[in-house]
C-alpha cells in the first residue's frame, strides 16, 4: 500500500514522525524527529517543524513558518505566511537551555495572521483571530480578535471568522 500523504521531494522527513492521512507537505519543508502531525494538514514552501511538535487534524501552515518545539497546534489551526513561534522565555546564545521550552498552545480553530509573533508561553484561545503583524505576549481568550503590538482585544469573532463585536 501507498503513502496515503505528500511529501515534495525537496522536502526532509526525519525518522520517528507521525504524518496524517489526507497531509500535503511541500517545497523545501523539514519534519524533525518526534513530530506527530494530523490528517489533512497542509505545509506551504519553507515550513520547518520541530522536534516532538504536535500538530492536529486540517491544520494550515503557510509558507515560512517555523514551528519550535514546545509549540502545539490543535485542529483546524491556521498559520498565515511568516507567522513567527518562540519557545524560550530568556534566550542567551551564552547559557542554551537543552531542551527546556515553554508550552504554547493554539486552540482549535484559531487563526494567526501573516507576520504575527506568538511569544512563548501562552495560549491563544478557540476560534480566536490574531491580526496581521501582531505580537502575542500574554494569554488569549477564546474567540477574541486581537491586534497591535503588544496585540490587545479589539472584538470578537466567531467561529467563522466573522467580526460579531
Amino acid at each position: 500500500m501507498g503513502k496515503e500523504y505528500f511529501i515534495h521531494e525537496s522536502s526532509y522527513v526525519d525518522d520517528n514522525v507521525e504524518i496524517g492521512e489526507g497531509t500535503k507537505i511541500w517545497h523545501f519543508c523539514h519534519i524533525q524527529s518526534g513530530a506527530k502531525i494530523g490528517k489533512n494538514c497542509s505545509f506551504g514552501q519553507n515550513v520547518n517543524v520541530g522536534n516532538n511538535v504536535i500538530i492536529g487534524n486540517g491544520v494550515r501552515v503557510q509558507n515560512n513558518v517555523s514551528i519550535y518545539e514546545g509549540v502545539e497546534l490543535e485542529d483546524n489551526v491556521f498559520c498565515g505566511p511568516s507567522c513567527v513561534f518562540t519557545n524560550v522565555r530568556v534566550p542567551r546564545a551564552a547559557y542554551p537551555v537543552h531542551g527546556v521550552y515553554a508550552k504554547t498552545i493554539i486552540r482549535e480553530g484559531a487563526s494567526l495572521g501573516a507576520n504575527c509573533t506568538i511569544v512563548c508561553g501562552h495560549t491563544v484561545g478557540r476560534c480566536a483571530m490574531i491580526a496581521a503583524g501582531a505580537v502575542v505576549t500574554h494569554d488569549v481568550p477564546d474567540f477574541a480578535l486581537m491586534a497591535g503590538v503588544p496585540a490587545r482585544r479589539i472584538g470578537t469573532v466567531d467561529e467563522k471568522g466573522e467580526i460579531v463585536k
